[in-house]
Protein backbone atom coordinates (compact mmCIF):
# COMPACT_ATOMS: atom_id res chain seq x y z
CA UNK A 1 0.00 0.00 0.00
CA UNK A 2 1.54 3.35 -1.16
CA UNK A 3 1.15 7.02 0.64
CA UNK A 4 1.93 9.72 -0.28
CA UNK A 5 5.08 11.58 1.53
CA UNK A 6 4.20 15.69 1.09
CA UNK A 7 7.27 16.85 -0.24
CA UNK A 8 6.51 20.35 -0.60
CA UNK A 9 4.50 21.09 2.94
CA UNK A 10 7.39 19.19 5.00
CA UNK A 11 10.15 21.44 2.88
CA UNK A 12 7.95 24.50 3.97
CA UNK A 13 7.61 22.96 7.46
CA UNK A 14 11.32 22.27 7.86
CA UNK A 15 12.52 25.57 6.65
CA UNK A 16 10.65 27.50 9.53
CA UNK A 17 11.08 24.21 11.88
CA UNK A 18 14.17 26.36 13.80
CA UNK A 19 11.86 29.23 14.95
CA UNK A 20 9.74 26.79 17.27
CA UNK A 21 13.05 24.97 18.50
CA UNK A 22 13.86 27.97 20.69
CA UNK A 23 13.70 27.06 24.40
CA UNK A 24 13.36 28.33 27.16
CA UNK A 25 16.13 28.68 29.89
CA UNK A 26 16.21 25.78 32.22
CA UNK A 27 14.35 26.62 35.79
CA UNK A 28 13.97 25.04 38.61
CA UNK A 29 12.54 21.60 38.33
CA UNK A 30 9.88 22.38 41.39
CA UNK A 31 7.78 23.99 39.19
CA UNK A 32 8.02 22.03 35.56
CA UNK A 33 8.91 18.78 34.01
CA UNK A 34 12.42 19.53 31.99
CA UNK A 35 13.85 17.43 29.68
CA UNK A 36 17.29 18.44 27.64
CA UNK A 37 18.18 17.30 24.20
CA UNK A 38 20.81 17.79 22.31
CA UNK A 39 20.51 16.99 18.56
CA UNK A 40 21.13 18.00 14.58
CA UNK A 41 18.72 21.35 13.88
CA UNK A 42 21.17 21.90 11.51
CA UNK A 43 23.20 20.15 9.10
CA UNK A 44 23.30 16.80 6.82
CA UNK A 45 21.45 15.24 9.60
CA UNK A 46 19.07 18.23 10.10
CA UNK A 47 16.15 17.05 9.47
CA UNK A 48 16.70 13.78 12.11
CA UNK A 49 16.79 16.27 15.03
CA UNK A 50 14.29 18.74 13.74
CA UNK A 51 11.49 16.05 12.66
CA UNK A 52 12.29 14.24 16.01
CA UNK A 53 11.67 17.22 18.08
CA UNK A 54 8.53 18.31 16.44
CA UNK A 55 6.71 15.43 16.76
CA UNK A 56 8.02 15.00 20.53
CA UNK A 57 6.49 18.65 21.03
CA UNK A 58 3.32 17.10 19.70
CA UNK A 59 2.24 15.52 21.99
CA UNK A 60 3.92 16.98 25.10
CA UNK A 61 1.77 20.49 23.85
CA UNK A 62 -1.33 17.76 24.41
CA UNK A 63 -0.41 16.43 27.75
CA UNK A 64 0.29 20.42 28.58
CA UNK A 65 -3.14 21.35 27.76
CA UNK A 66 -4.50 18.86 30.15
CA UNK A 67 -2.32 19.92 32.61
CA UNK A 68 0.98 18.43 32.37
CA UNK A 69 2.49 16.03 34.37
CA UNK A 70 2.06 15.67 38.02
CA UNK A 71 0.56 19.12 37.68
CA UNK A 72 3.61 20.41 36.14
CA UNK A 73 4.21 21.33 32.16
CA UNK A 74 6.78 19.33 30.45
CA UNK A 75 9.46 21.52 29.04
CA UNK A 76 11.90 20.31 26.00
CA UNK A 77 15.33 22.78 26.04
CA UNK A 78 17.55 22.13 22.79
CA UNK A 79 20.75 22.76 21.67
CA UNK A 80 22.34 21.92 18.11
CA UNK A 81 25.10 19.68 17.63
CA UNK A 82 24.94 19.21 14.23
CA UNK A 83 25.69 15.30 14.46
CA UNK A 84 29.09 16.22 15.78
CA UNK A 85 30.18 14.60 19.32
CA UNK A 86 32.32 16.83 20.11
CA UNK A 87 29.87 19.74 20.16
CA UNK A 88 26.92 17.57 21.82
CA UNK A 89 29.39 16.20 24.37
CA UNK A 90 29.55 20.36 25.37
CA UNK A 91 25.90 20.77 25.36
CA UNK A 92 25.51 17.45 27.12
CA UNK A 93 27.75 18.80 30.18
CA UNK A 94 26.06 22.51 30.17
CA UNK A 95 22.50 20.80 30.30
CA UNK A 96 23.98 18.44 33.30
CA UNK A 97 25.05 21.19 35.28
CA UNK A 98 21.17 22.95 34.95
CA UNK A 99 19.69 19.68 36.31
CA UNK A 100 17.25 18.54 34.00
CA UNK A 101 15.00 15.42 35.17
CA UNK A 102 16.25 13.52 32.24
CA UNK A 103 17.89 13.58 28.36
CA UNK A 104 15.85 13.15 25.92
CA UNK A 105 15.36 12.27 21.96
CA UNK A 106 19.46 12.15 21.27
CA UNK A 107 19.96 11.95 17.57
CA UNK A 108 22.87 9.63 15.88
CA UNK A 109 25.13 7.07 17.75
CA UNK A 110 28.31 9.16 17.48
CA UNK A 111 27.21 11.67 19.32
CA UNK A 112 24.94 9.48 21.81
CA UNK A 113 27.99 7.49 22.43
CA UNK A 114 29.79 10.40 23.81
CA UNK A 115 26.79 11.58 25.87
CA UNK A 116 25.67 8.71 27.87
CA UNK A 117 28.63 8.42 30.34
CA UNK A 118 28.14 11.65 30.96
CA UNK A 119 24.96 11.34 31.94
CA UNK A 120 25.66 8.09 33.49
CA UNK A 121 28.48 9.87 35.91
CA UNK A 122 25.75 12.51 36.89
CA UNK A 123 22.91 10.02 37.55
CA UNK A 124 20.61 11.64 34.65
CA UNK A 125 18.17 9.30 32.70
CA UNK A 126 18.86 9.38 28.88
CA UNK A 127 15.45 8.50 27.11
CA UNK A 128 14.48 7.54 23.84
CA UNK A 129 18.12 7.94 21.80
CA UNK A 130 17.51 7.78 18.04
CA UNK A 131 19.98 5.65 17.56
CA UNK A 132 20.34 1.27 17.13
CA UNK A 133 23.80 0.86 18.44
CA UNK A 134 24.15 -2.28 20.28
CA UNK A 135 27.05 -0.64 22.07
CA UNK A 136 24.29 2.02 23.90
CA UNK A 137 22.50 -1.36 24.78
CA UNK A 138 25.08 -3.58 26.19
CA UNK A 139 26.32 -3.62 28.90
CA UNK A 140 22.91 -3.04 30.54
CA UNK A 141 22.97 0.34 31.77
CA UNK A 142 20.47 1.68 34.57
CA UNK A 143 20.39 5.13 33.01
CA UNK A 144 19.54 3.96 29.57
CA UNK A 145 15.78 3.44 27.97
CA UNK A 146 15.62 2.56 24.37
CA UNK A 147 12.35 2.39 22.47
CA UNK A 148 13.49 2.12 19.32
CA UNK A 149 14.80 -1.73 17.60
CA UNK A 150 18.45 -1.93 17.75
CA UNK A 151 20.44 -1.90 14.49
CA UNK A 152 21.34 -5.73 14.98
CA UNK A 153 16.94 -6.34 14.55
CA UNK A 154 17.00 -3.59 10.92
CA UNK A 155 19.99 -5.49 9.51
CA UNK A 156 18.63 -8.86 10.50
CA UNK A 157 15.89 -8.34 8.79
CA UNK A 158 17.80 -6.41 5.90
CA UNK A 159 19.82 -10.15 5.28
CA UNK A 160 16.75 -12.27 5.94
CA UNK A 161 14.26 -10.68 3.18
CA UNK A 162 17.74 -10.61 0.55
CA UNK A 163 18.95 -13.96 1.31
CA UNK A 164 15.15 -15.59 0.88
CA UNK A 165 15.11 -14.30 -2.74
CA UNK A 166 18.73 -15.63 -3.47
CA UNK A 167 20.48 -12.73 -3.41
CA UNK A 168 23.85 -13.55 -1.70
CA UNK A 169 26.31 -11.30 -2.47
CA UNK A 170 25.67 -8.06 -0.39
CA UNK A 171 27.93 -5.07 -0.05
CA UNK A 172 28.07 -2.62 2.79
CA UNK A 173 28.05 1.16 2.03
CA UNK A 174 28.83 2.33 5.68
CA UNK A 175 29.25 6.08 7.76
CA UNK A 176 33.35 5.62 9.37
CA UNK A 177 32.36 6.25 12.84
CA UNK A 178 30.07 4.56 15.33
CA UNK A 179 26.53 4.78 13.84
CA UNK A 180 28.20 3.29 10.86
CA UNK A 181 30.38 0.29 12.32
CA UNK A 182 27.37 -0.58 14.61
CA UNK A 183 25.36 -1.30 11.46
CA UNK A 184 28.20 -3.02 9.65
CA UNK A 185 28.41 -5.05 12.89
CA UNK A 186 25.02 -5.83 12.68
CA UNK A 187 25.17 -6.96 8.64
CA UNK A 188 28.31 -9.58 9.54
CA UNK A 189 26.53 -10.85 12.28
CA UNK A 190 23.94 -11.38 10.07
CA UNK A 191 25.54 -12.97 7.55
CA UNK A 192 28.09 -15.10 9.84
CA UNK A 193 24.84 -16.87 10.78
CA UNK A 194 24.15 -17.53 7.38
CA UNK A 195 27.79 -18.75 6.57
CA UNK A 196 28.29 -15.50 4.79
CA UNK A 197 30.62 -12.25 4.67
CA UNK A 198 30.15 -9.01 2.80
CA UNK A 199 31.28 -9.10 -0.75
CA UNK A 200 32.78 -5.67 -0.22
CA UNK A 201 32.92 -2.51 1.88
CA UNK A 202 33.63 1.02 1.51
CA UNK A 203 32.96 3.89 3.90
CA UNK A 204 32.23 7.68 3.84
CA UNK A 205 33.07 10.23 6.21
CA UNK A 206 30.45 11.67 8.71
CA UNK A 207 28.48 14.91 7.57
CA UNK A 208 30.34 14.57 4.00
CA UNK A 209 28.77 13.77 0.89
CA UNK A 210 32.46 12.22 -0.65
CA UNK A 211 31.15 9.00 -2.18
CA UNK A 212 33.31 8.50 -5.62
CA UNK A 213 35.83 6.28 -4.02
CA UNK A 214 33.41 4.28 -1.75
CA UNK A 215 30.90 3.72 -5.50
CA UNK A 216 34.24 2.59 -7.53
CA UNK A 217 34.55 0.32 -4.81
CA UNK A 218 31.31 -1.13 -4.50
CA UNK A 219 30.27 -0.91 -8.25
CA UNK A 220 33.30 -2.91 -9.15
CA UNK A 221 32.11 -5.83 -6.84
CA UNK A 222 29.17 -6.33 -8.71
CA UNK A 223 27.06 -6.78 -5.55
CA UNK A 224 23.24 -7.72 -5.72
CA UNK A 225 22.41 -5.47 -3.03
CA UNK A 226 24.17 -2.85 -1.33
CA UNK A 227 23.12 -2.35 2.41
CA UNK A 228 24.07 1.74 3.23
CA UNK A 229 24.07 2.62 6.80
CA UNK A 230 25.29 6.85 6.85
CA UNK A 231 22.93 9.79 7.16
CA UNK A 232 20.31 10.97 4.32
CA UNK A 233 22.84 12.90 2.30
CA UNK A 234 24.86 10.53 1.79
CA UNK A 235 23.12 7.79 0.82
CA UNK A 236 21.11 9.87 -1.50
CA UNK A 237 24.54 10.63 -3.14
CA UNK A 238 25.74 7.42 -2.96
CA UNK A 239 22.71 5.77 -4.83
CA UNK A 240 22.61 8.60 -7.18
CA UNK A 241 26.63 7.97 -8.66
CA UNK A 242 26.32 4.46 -8.13
CA UNK A 243 23.54 4.12 -10.85
CA UNK A 244 25.16 6.84 -12.64
CA UNK A 245 28.25 4.56 -13.14
CA UNK A 246 25.56 1.22 -13.67
CA UNK A 247 24.54 -0.32 -10.85
CA UNK A 248 21.55 -1.97 -11.07
CA UNK A 249 21.18 -3.73 -8.19
CA UNK A 250 19.10 -2.30 -4.48
CA UNK A 251 19.50 -0.22 -2.00
CA UNK A 252 19.06 -1.22 1.71
CA UNK A 253 18.89 1.49 4.24
CA UNK A 254 18.34 1.25 8.48
CA UNK A 255 15.88 3.32 9.23
CA UNK A 256 18.00 6.22 11.11
CA UNK A 257 18.57 7.46 7.15
CA UNK A 258 15.40 9.32 7.55
CA UNK A 259 12.84 8.00 5.15
CA UNK A 260 11.17 11.87 4.19
CA UNK A 261 14.54 13.18 4.11
CA UNK A 262 15.45 10.54 1.93
CA UNK A 263 13.09 10.57 -0.42
CA UNK A 264 13.31 14.35 -0.51
CA UNK A 265 16.90 14.36 -1.56
CA UNK A 266 16.33 11.30 -4.22
CA UNK A 267 13.29 12.59 -5.73
CA UNK A 268 12.57 10.29 -8.64
CA UNK A 269 15.64 8.51 -7.99
CA UNK A 270 13.97 7.15 -4.55
CA UNK A 271 12.25 4.26 -7.11
CA UNK A 272 12.77 0.63 -5.64
CA UNK A 273 15.35 2.23 -2.50
CA UNK A 274 14.46 -0.09 0.71
CA UNK A 275 14.52 0.63 4.46
CA UNK A 276 13.70 -0.10 7.69
CA UNK A 277 11.36 1.01 9.82
CA UNK A 278 11.13 0.45 13.88
CA UNK A 279 7.73 2.07 14.18
CA UNK A 280 4.37 1.45 12.95
CA UNK A 281 3.65 3.93 9.27
CA UNK A 282 2.68 7.61 9.78
CA UNK A 283 0.69 7.06 6.88
CA UNK A 284 -1.48 3.92 7.54
CA UNK A 285 -4.38 4.39 9.20
CA UNK A 286 -4.24 0.51 10.29
CA UNK A 287 -2.88 1.07 13.72
CA UNK A 288 -4.29 3.20 16.39
CA UNK A 289 -0.86 4.86 17.59
CA UNK A 290 -0.73 6.14 13.85
CA UNK A 291 -4.41 6.93 13.26
CA UNK A 292 -3.80 9.02 16.89
CA UNK A 293 -0.81 10.60 15.20
CA UNK A 294 -2.55 11.98 12.29
CA UNK A 295 -5.46 13.40 14.20
CA UNK A 296 -2.69 15.34 16.69
CA UNK A 297 -0.89 16.54 13.40
CA UNK A 298 -3.86 17.81 11.72
CA UNK A 299 -4.82 19.52 15.22
CA UNK A 300 -1.45 20.84 15.99
CA UNK A 301 -1.07 23.13 12.73
CA UNK A 302 1.68 23.53 9.45
CA UNK A 303 4.37 23.30 11.56
CA UNK A 304 3.85 20.01 11.92
CA UNK A 305 3.98 17.05 9.24
CA UNK A 306 3.54 13.18 9.47
CA UNK A 307 6.68 11.27 8.88
CA UNK A 308 8.84 8.57 10.11
CA UNK A 309 10.92 10.48 12.70
CA UNK A 310 8.07 12.94 13.94
CA UNK A 311 6.19 9.41 14.80
CA UNK A 312 8.89 8.24 16.64
CA UNK A 313 9.24 11.64 18.31
CA UNK A 314 5.67 11.22 19.28
CA UNK A 315 5.85 7.68 20.53
CA UNK A 316 8.82 8.44 22.86
CA UNK A 317 7.31 11.36 24.08
CA UNK A 318 3.93 8.98 25.34
CA UNK A 319 6.06 6.80 26.59
CA UNK A 320 8.34 9.07 28.67
CA UNK A 321 5.04 10.49 29.98
CA UNK A 322 3.60 7.10 30.66
CA UNK A 323 6.67 6.28 33.09
CA UNK A 324 6.62 9.76 34.79
CA UNK A 325 2.72 9.13 35.01
CA UNK A 326 3.61 5.75 37.10
CA UNK A 327 6.26 7.73 39.02
CA UNK A 328 5.12 8.34 42.40
CA UNK A 329 7.38 11.31 42.26
CA UNK A 330 8.50 13.28 39.00
CA UNK A 331 12.46 12.45 40.51
CA UNK A 332 14.80 10.58 38.35
CA UNK A 333 14.10 7.62 40.48
CA UNK A 334 10.91 7.91 40.18
CA UNK A 335 11.08 8.26 36.22
CA UNK A 336 13.72 4.81 36.09
CA UNK A 337 10.84 3.19 38.15
CA UNK A 338 7.84 3.81 36.38
CA UNK A 339 9.80 2.96 32.82
CA UNK A 340 10.41 0.00 34.66
CA UNK A 341 7.00 -1.14 35.34
CA UNK A 342 5.72 -0.92 31.72
CA UNK A 343 5.79 -4.10 31.14
CA UNK A 344 4.18 -5.62 27.94
CA UNK A 345 1.87 -2.68 27.14
CA UNK A 346 0.56 -1.61 23.63
CA UNK A 347 0.85 2.01 22.82
CA UNK A 348 -1.87 2.19 20.00
CA UNK A 349 -0.34 -0.90 18.47
CA UNK A 350 3.10 -0.58 19.08
CA UNK A 351 4.27 -3.00 22.04
CA UNK A 352 6.78 -1.51 24.67
CA UNK A 353 8.35 -3.68 27.58
CA UNK A 354 10.28 -2.25 29.72
CA UNK A 355 11.60 -4.00 32.87
CA UNK A 356 14.45 -3.39 36.00
CA UNK A 357 17.04 -5.47 33.84
CA UNK A 358 16.17 -4.79 30.13
CA UNK A 359 15.59 -1.73 28.87
CA UNK A 360 15.56 -2.11 25.55
CA UNK A 361 11.50 -1.72 25.03
CA UNK A 362 11.05 -2.91 20.86
CA UNK A 363 12.32 -5.36 18.48
CA UNK A 364 9.88 -4.37 15.56
CA UNK A 365 10.71 -3.89 12.11
CA UNK A 366 9.63 -3.93 9.22
CA UNK A 367 10.47 -2.63 5.51
CA UNK A 368 9.40 -0.49 3.20
CA UNK A 369 10.00 1.38 0.13
CA UNK A 370 9.85 4.42 -1.45
CA UNK A 371 8.66 5.25 -4.95
CA UNK A 372 9.97 7.76 -7.60
CA UNK A 373 6.53 10.12 -7.01
CA UNK A 374 7.03 10.62 -3.38
CA UNK A 375 5.37 7.30 -1.46
CA UNK A 376 5.82 4.82 0.94
CA UNK A 377 4.76 1.58 0.25
CA UNK A 378 4.63 -1.02 3.42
Amino acid sequence: MGHMLNRRTFTRAAAGALAVLGAPALRAQSDRILLAESAPFTGPAAQLGIQFNLGARLYFEQVNAQGGLHRRPVEIVTADDGYEPDRCAENTRKFIAEDPLALFGYIGTPTSVVALPLATTAGVPFIAPFTGAMALRRPFNRYAFHIRASYNDETELIVKQLTSLGLQKIAVFYQNDAYGKAGLDGVDLALKTRNMKPVALATVERNSVVVAPAVKTLVAAQPDAVVQVSAYKSCAAFIREARKAGYGGTFFNVSFVGTQALSDELGKEAAGVVVTQVVPSPYSSVTPIAREFQDAVKRGGAKYQANYSSMEGYIAAKVLSEGLRRAAKPTRDGLIAGLESIRGETFGGFNVSFSPTDHSASHFVELSMLTGDGRVRI
